[in-house]
């Protein structure tokens, strides 16, 4: 179906194409159409929660948790919502989405458009049993960065109640200033805002940006270990790539495969459990995520944009391949 679907979505600017696709999916969810549960076939047991398998959405798919029946429902074993910030806002202005089918590449300067924390939460109230869900927290735009920490905290408390694992969005390239809270003067009060109020130990991920130097990787490592971070996602949207005939942006898909597998290398000797997410197009390139770069888990977003649901289902249909062979004596 994604072979004829495609054209017609490509022929269509890309945010549009996002916005017709859920309307119909929004449609089809009424009746009835999204009900399958993730096939539990290579689980995943991590910060107290069993993954059905390692395969999960990236944030800003379903920035609104709107549509977590049809993940579900295309085998993620885990959603990853956001980013949500503590009040609504509108994001950049338009055109702010952009496909380089060249490259296997998008560009966005989405800038967290959200509905906001309260309307977030009452939507996860109803969310579907047996889909593990992380939420993606941030600052709102007009928001000063010496008062950041008090936006993740409070989006965190709207939200606590909801999400299975929350991660910490500093590494935005959209959001003026966003990526200066990788610092450790920024860092530190921001994760110990957070934990102060989270009596139920939920795991807290940092999401970082594959731009960083190697200096500051060290330096959030060792801030992770002392305030009780679970993990990290690895890594965000890269600027080292660009596109100026479209703007300032952040860019996701094949760019960020070495990128990727740079920042993964040097967080791992943290011990840290890690999200691998950027630049996976196919089942073998997951399993190269998981076994070669020993990430816990991976995120699918660019890819399932240019491969279409089908990627989902291969990658997870590899992995099961994989570690029953493994067991086979």
């Amino acid at each position: 179906m994604w072979h004829w679907l495609r054209p017609f979505l490509f022929a269509l600017p890309a945010e549009t194409a996002h916005r017709v696709t859920f309307k119909v999916a929004h449609l089809l969810d009424k009746i009835g159409m999204w009900h399958r549960l993730p096939p539990k076939v290579a689980p995943v047991h991590l910060w107290g929660l069993e993954f059905a398998h390692p395969v999960g959405l990236a944030a800003g798919m379903d920035k609104n948790a709107e549509l977590l029946r049809l993940w579900s429902h295309l085998g993620f074993a885990f959603v990853e919502v956001g980013t949500v910030t503590p009040r609504p806002q509108e994001g950049n202005p338009r055109p702010r989405l952009f496909r380089i089918p060249q490259d296997r590449a998008l560009l966005n300067r989405m800038g967290f458009n959200n509905e906001g924390a309260v309307c977030i939460a009452r939507r996860l109230e109803k969310r579907p049993p047996g889909l593990i869900v992380g939420i993606n927290i941030g600052k709102n735009r007009d928001t000063p960065l010496e008062k950041a920490h008090k936006d993740y905290r409070a989006a965190f408390e709207i939200l606590k109640e909801h999400g299975d694992f929350f991660v910490i969005n500093v590494s935005s390239p959209n959001t003026p200033g966003l990526r200066e809270l990788q610092s450790k003067s920024h860092l530190i009060p921001i994760i110990e805002s957070v934990q102060a109020h989270n009596s139920e130990k939920k795991p807290l991920l940092l999401k970082l940006s594959p731009d960083l130097d190697d200096t500051t990787i060290q330096e959030i490592g060792l801030i992770s270990q002392t305030t009780g971070i679970a993990g990290f996602v690895a890594g965000n949207t890269t600027t080292q790539v660009s596109y100026p005939q479209m703007g300032p942006g952040g860019v996701s898909g094949k760019p960020l495969y070495l990128l990727r597998k740079k920042l993964v290398v040097t967080l791992r000797p943290f011990g840290l459990p890690i999200i691998g997410v950027g630049g996976i197009f196919s089942p073998n390139e997951a399993l190269e995520v998981l076994e070669e770069e020993k990430c816990s888990l991976i995120e699918l977003y660019t890819g399932l944009v240019y491969e279409g649901p089908s990627l989902v289902k291969n990658t997870i249909s590899a992995i099961k391949e994989k570690r029953t062979h493994l067991r086979t004596p």
